[in-house]
């Protein structure tokens, strides 16, 4: 006991003392603590990769291969599909005719086959008579070039006091290397002209087969296709094909008719001024006026012009005056007429649609832009739901606002 209690001299206090060693106490024995959560899917897995990952891979490889393929698939067959659409709005053309002729007791395959007879009789007939124009118009250039280049270079050496020959000039052209490599191009390009006529040739058979059999075989097209379609979406897409039937065929009952007028009033005028090829420029005047958009009357007015200022130049001026008032009464009298029950669309929309159409399939959806954005419409006015206007929105809309003067300050 007294050795337990003994001290030290240096009381605890003291400075520079240092403190008692106490002995360390025993350490419990390790116990096993809580597991440790795992860092990620990978060390859980113990390092190995996922089940689902490869299989995610694939996938992904398989959908950019059949995107790929598709794209390619749809860039090389565009052509193709750009043919059959021409057939499919051909087909709905003379859908109308053959329909008729078809309730009569003829063959749809028979009524179908007279109709594409007399657009290619019509067709060959028009480029009979343009072709025998432009011939003969070539020919009597050729017959007066000489007379022209004689005239030429009369005023040249009157004017400029020099002693040209048209001998001279003719010799030194035809032994100018740009004559020979002209030449030559030509005979190297005679290939390409034969390649694109047969490719032409070809997109015409192309077209005309396609048409032939969407409007022979449209009944049986059609049971076809709703045959895989629910009795909800077989009436929708049967009222859709008859809009489009309708719409189409009044586009172009009505751009003939317009195109029958048109012409008559030019070969009457061509007539009574004597300008020769009278028939063939009414033709010409008629369709291209008619079935080319927007550009469609000056182009077909320029020709008539210029062949008016051949016979003389006020003839030619007689002409323009003609085409400019025709196209006005057309414009604002004729067109709203003809067209009112068939193709009844604002001619801002026609217009634009035209521009769309030649941005993504060119000449060919300049042609079908306004009878596809006429069915859209009359296909979509079936569907949307209109409301009466409410009063205060039809004054506003039918009567023109009242000025109201404001009591002067004073």
């Amino acid at each position: 006991m007294a050795a337990s209690e003994e001290t030290t001299d240096q009381p605890a206090d003291a400075p520079g003392a240092t403190p008692p060693v106490r002995a360390e106490e025993p350490q419990p024995p390790d116990r096993p603590g809580p597991p440790a959560p795992p860092a990620s899917g990978a060390a859980a897995d113990d390092g190995r990769m996922p089940r689902w990952l490869p299989r995610a891979v694939i996938l992904v490889l398989a959908l950019v291969a059949c995107f790929q393929l598709g794209s390619w698939a749809f860039h090389q067959l565009i052509g193709l599909l750009v043919n059959i659409l021409i057939a499919f709005f051909l087909a709905l053309a003379i859908e109308p005719a053959v329909a008729r002729m078809a309730a009569g007791g003829m063959r749809r395959g028979v009524a179908t086959f007279v109709m594409f007879l007399a657009v290619f009789i019509v067709t060959a007939g028009f480029l009979a008579l343009l072709g025998s124009l432009l011939a003969g118009q070539i020919v009597a250039m050729v017959e007066g070039f000489p007379g022209y280049l004689d005239s030429v270079i009369k005023a040249i050496n009157s004017t400029f006091h020099t002693e040209l020959s048209r001998l001279e000039i003719q010799e030194s052209v035809l032994r100018s290397d740009w004559l020979r490599k002209y030449v030559q191009n030509s005979a190297s390009g005679v290939l390409d002209v034969s390649a694109t006529v047969l490719g032409g040739l070809f997109k015409l058979l192309t077209i005309g087969l396609f048409s032939f059999y969407f409007a022979a075989d449209g009944p049986r097209l059609r049971r076809a296709l709703c045959s895989v379609l629910p009795p909800a979406k077989q009436a929708e897409v049967l009222r859709a094909w008859e809009i489009a039937v309708a719409k189409t065929g009044g586009y172009l009952y009505s751009r003939g008719l317009m195109a029958l007028i048109s012409g008559v009033a030019t070969y009457i005028v061509l007539a009574v001024l004597g300008v020769p090829y009278a028939p063939a420029l009414a033709v010409w005047v008629g369709l291209v006026s008619q079935f080319v958009p927007t550009i469609g009357t000056y182009l077909a007015g320029a020709l008539p012009v210029l062949l008016a200022f051949t016979v003389d130049p006020w003839y030619a001026l007689y002409v323009l005056v003609f085409v400019v008032v025709y196209q006005q009464f057309e414009n604002y009298m004729l067109q709203p007429k003809l067209t009112s029950k068939t193709v009844d669309i604002h001619p801002a929309v026609a217009f634009g649609s035209v521009i769309a159409g030649t941005a993504l399939l060119g000449a060919v959806g300049a042609l079908i832009a306004i009878p596809a954005v006429a069915t859209l419409q009359a296909f979509l006015g079936a569907y949307v739901k209109r409301y009466e206007l409410t009063r205060d929105a039809d004054s506003s809309t039918s009567r023109p606002r009242r000025r109201v003067r404001l009591p002067r300050l004073r």
